[in-house]
């Protein structure tokens, strides 16, 4: 298997740092408001990654944090007149639901911040003692200029680097230093060394992980934004903090998501959260759409691309529910059946080495539409038998476990309205040899009322 690694801007061969076992931890959101489609395509595409790591046998622990606390949490509370932390639950609650309706379920442990303030103070202390922060009037900072390879991921100098999410503050050493803790006496805070205070941005993520993964792990994934200067800050922190390099094996990152060809802001009114999108497509729509793409390569959503992506779907279970009717005169030739299951097992084989090659998600969707096109030939021909179907549909199954998506057409359900039509009129009848004329009136005037027309005789 082969990953593009961002450090080396190129595929490495995927190599575990034990064994069979796979540490996967990707940026989780800030629950200050609702997640928005950009948020979903990166968090499909990481559920996909994750889906076929376990496919492939390997023992996956998927680690998303959960930031509980900060500026825009604190910021929209106000606004609100609510508790920060009770708004943070609000939206980590939304978010859930989000990401269970986009299939998005191979997460083992979703960690907030809040409740890693201990692990946070621990690895700031360990940065202080060896001088790479410093402590001020205001909080405690990285020094930027104590880390050399800071830049190496974005492939920034540190002289060059002008720009940081931060706001200037004269005590610090450097514009460029950023905060690991500061310090507030408004609530939330919390007690530490330094006073009270709550935690900067990027410390979060490494304490975290160095909780549940140690000082060294297997993949750290999330948006290209996050590259600087975020990820940038995480690795700083954690190779200064354990002196190991490197940090992580594989920094693997999602492309951007436009809308309509612009890049996605709520001053251009082109800002969609998930919520909106799902109130008018089902979720697995927008997953096919998202699969479509590789994971690197940017996104142009548009509604002609989720209609083509709703009609691909639907192209593909329409075929699948043909071949299940046909299943029951489907003729039984074992020498035809023979050379189709090489067919069948070389289309498989396909699909898996593309998902080997960097998670190619288009290529191997491009091969179930082969699937689905030979499929389509053989119904024609009625030549698809039983035994081919049944191993036709052990692979499909495969695929569906792979990408989250529902290939066969979803059961229909016994309509049972004529059941119950049937057992409220005999309960009338009943009603009425009893001479009950009220509570028989009553029941026939209620099913006039939804449209159902009775007459007495």
């Amino acid at each position: 298997m082969f990953i593009y690694n961002t450090m080396s801007r190129s595929k490495e061969e995927f190599t575990t740092k034990q064994s069979n076992k796979v540490k996967l931890f990707v940026c989780g959101p800030t629950v200050y408001d609702d997640s928005h489609i950009g948020h979903g395509r990166t968090y499909i595409a990481f559920d996909c990654i994750a889906r076929f790591l376990r496919y492939e046998g390997y023992s996956l622990f998927y680690l998303q944090n959960i930031t509980d606390i900060d500026d825009k949490v604190i910021k929209r509370a106000q606004e609100r007149g609510i508790d920060p932390l009770i708004l943070a639950r609000e939206y980590e609650r939304r978010y859930l639901a989000d990401m269970k309706a986009l299939g998005v379920e191979n997460v083992n442990l979703y960690a907030r911040a809040t409740e890693h303030i201990p692990e946070i103070i621990k690895q700031i202390k360990v940065l202080l003692k060896k001088g790479f922060a410093y402590e001020t009037k205001t909080g405690v900072y990285f020094e930027e200029a104590m880390f050399p390879d800071f830049g190496n991921l974005s492939r920034r100098k540190l002289e060059d680097l002008t720009v940081h999410r931060v706001d200037l503050d004269p005590s610090k050493k450097s514009p460029g230093d950023f905060a690991l803790w500061k310090k507030i006496d408004e609530q939330p805070s919390w007690d530490s060394p330094w006073g009270w205070g709550r935690p900067g941005w990027h410390i979060e993520d490494t304490a975290i992980t160095e909780e549940y993964f140690g000082s060294q792990y297997d993949i750290h994934g999330g948006g290209l934004d996050l590259i600087f200067p975020h990820h940038e800050a995480e690795i700083a922190q954690m190779e200064s903090a354990s002196g190991l390099k490197p940090m992580v094996r594989y920094w693997m990152h999602t492309g951007f998501l436009n809308v309509q060809g612009e890049k996605m802001s709520k001053s251009r009114g082109n800002f969609i959260t998930i919520q909106e999108l799902l109130h008018r497509w089902d979720g697995e729509v927008f997953r096919f759409l998202v699969l479509s793409t590789h994971y690197r390569s940017p996104i142009d959503f548009c509604e002609d691309a989720l209609i083509q992506a709703q009609n691909s779907l639907e192209r593909i279970r329409k075929t699948l529910k043909k071949m299940d009717e046909h299943l029951e005169n489907s003729p039984e030739d074992e020498e035809s059946f023979q050379m189709r299951t090489k067919m069948w097992e070389e289309s498989h084989k396909k699909f898996i080495e593309s998902m080997k090659d960097d998670f190619n998600t288009p290529k191997a969707i491009s091969i179930l539409f082969e699937v689905i096109r030979n499929i389509n030939r053989q119904l024609q021909d009625n030549n698809l038998t039983k035994s081919s179907v049944t191993e036709i549909k052990a692979i499909l199954e495969d695929w569906e476990q792979i990408l989250g998506i529902n290939l066969f057409p979803p059961l229909q359900e016994h309509d049972k309205s004529g059941d119950v039509l049937e057992i409220l009129l005999e309960v009338r009848d009943e009603l009425r040899e009893k001479k009950d004329w009220e509570l028989s009136d009553k029941l026939r005037s209620r099913l006039n009322d939804l449209e159902f027309e009775l007459e007495d005789n």
